[in-house]
């Protein structure tokens, strides 16, 4: 009876011990999960959405220089247009003025004037054009600072791919770990099965008078304490039927 108990006691104990490791690393395995599986959710929308945004402000950029890159090209043709009759004119005037030297000179002041003030409004529409090709090269170079950022982005994406790469090593590892726990789960209980059927054989003989007290003291007791493996706990073996 005292070796039933001790026999049932350990068988207890070692299956109270093996539930909680086994609990242990489910709720761990579990959170792991969880956590890298949040993770990875958000850095994922994170990133796609600050690459939605920069595509959606980038393609806003181009399309407004582009609008004005031939805004300003079309302004541009047109003054050298202008600029163009308006020297052949002049020239046109220059002739007849030459052929008519005789004519009054009363208009002179007033082509004169008219002339300046062309001249005036050609000067204005430079300097506009100029204060126009100004802003432009800005805003090229804010289309480089933003080329420099989706680079960056591009990175954080590579770098992003290879820390999912190595979470799901991880997992993958977690779940081998898992499968060896459950074989060596198993080999414990049915260890702890054979011991159970050795201890009621042992009973059995007592009672029925195939063995008496003296042929199980420590010294000739049929179950032996087999030295424990590295990182299994310590097991009863009984002797060859």
């Amino acid at each position: 009876m005292q070796q039933r108990e001790k026999v049932e006691e350990m068988s207890i104990n070692h299956e109270a011990a093996l539930l909680e490791v086994e609990n242990a690393h489910m709720v761990a395995l579990a959170t792991l999960q969880e956590e890298h599986t949040r993770t990875v959710k958000d850095l994922k929308e994170a990133h796609e959405e600050q690459r939605r945004v920069l595509e959606q402000d980038f393609e806003k950029l181009r399309l407004s220089l582009q609008d004005q890159v031939d805004t300003l090209t079309f302004q541009n043709h047109s003054l050298r247009d202008r600029a163009k009759r308006f020297e052949e004119a002049l020239r046109r005037s220059t002739d007849e003025q030459i052929v008519d030297a005789l004519a009054p000179y009363q208009h002179i002041e007033e082509d004169l004037k008219s002339l300046k003030e062309v001249l005036e409004m050609k000067n204005q529409q430079i300097h506009k054009q100029e204060l126009k090709i100004s802003e432009l090269e800005k805003m090229a170079q804010k289309n480089v600072v933003l080329e420099e950022r989706l680079q960056v982005l591009q990175q954080q994406n590579e770098d992003l791919k290879a820390r999912i790469d190595r979470n799901l090593a991880m997992s993958r590892q977690l779940s081998e770990e898992n499968a060896n726990l459950q074989v060596y789960v198993e080999k414990e209980t049915n260890e702890k099965k054979r011991l159970s059927r050795t201890n009621e054989e042992l009973l059995w003989r007592l009672q029925t008078g195939e063995l008496s007290p003296r042929m199980l003291s420590p010294s000739s007791s049929p179950v032996h304490r087999a030295s424990p493996g590295p990182g299994s706990p310590a097991r009863f073996q009984p002797l060859p039927r």
